[in-house]
């Protein structure tokens, strides 16, 4: 086993067609011996913020709906949070900075500067993500704490890739279908 990816980022590999994770960017939040949990950030759905999880709306994140976060659980909510102060607020878990899972119980709110919501979220068995990642499927790379946060998360996957140097930030090109190429 690696050092722990918490925190990082896998972005999908152009090869990577598993329709649940093609020109996906995820967000890490756990990596260990027992294995791997994260959050798709560019596949906001068409759902609102639902009932049991009103209490957030007013510090939802631009665009203000519900992401699928992955495969697993997709009846599940998961949140993740900015922090406005440098003290991180009790309902926020950090593990980037100001940015941490999120406590959808909690009660006191103060600190929070916004939040995304996400139904269901990326799982990998132990040294599952390893196997990929070695398969060429994911590249890990350095999460910036807006990325959880975009308002176009639909340009993220681009957006990711075009940061890095040399060929990795060349694939930011590679085009949605090759065989139109």
């Amino acid at each position: 086993m690696t050092d722990s990816l918490a925190g990082k980022l896998l972005v999908a590999s152009p090869a990577l067609l598993d329709p649940n994770f093609e020109r996906t960017v995820v967000l890490l939040v756990e990596h260990g011996p027992e294995g791997a949990l994260g959050v798709v950030l560019n596949r906001p759905s068409t759902a609102d913020y639902i009932d049991p999880i009103r209490g957030w709306e007013p510090f939802a994140e631009d665009p203000a709906v519900l992401f699928i976060g992955g495969p697993v659980q997709p009846d599940a909510v998961f949140g993740l949070a900015r922090s406005r102060t440098p003290s991180t607020p009790v309902a926020i878990d950090s593990f980037l900075g100001p940015l941490g899972v999120l406590d959808l119980d909690a009660d006191d709110t103060t600190g929070i500067a916004g939040v995304r919501l996400f139904v269901g979220y990326s799982g990998w068995a132990p040294d599952q993500l390893e196997m990929e990642i070695a398969e060429g499927a994911w590249f890990v790379v350095d999460a910036e704490p807006g990325d959880a946060f975009t308002a176009e998360p639909d340009g993220l996957w681009r957006q990711v890739l075009g940061r890095q140097v040399g060929g990795l930030g060349m694939l930011r090109t590679f085009p949605d279908d090759p065989s139109m190429n």
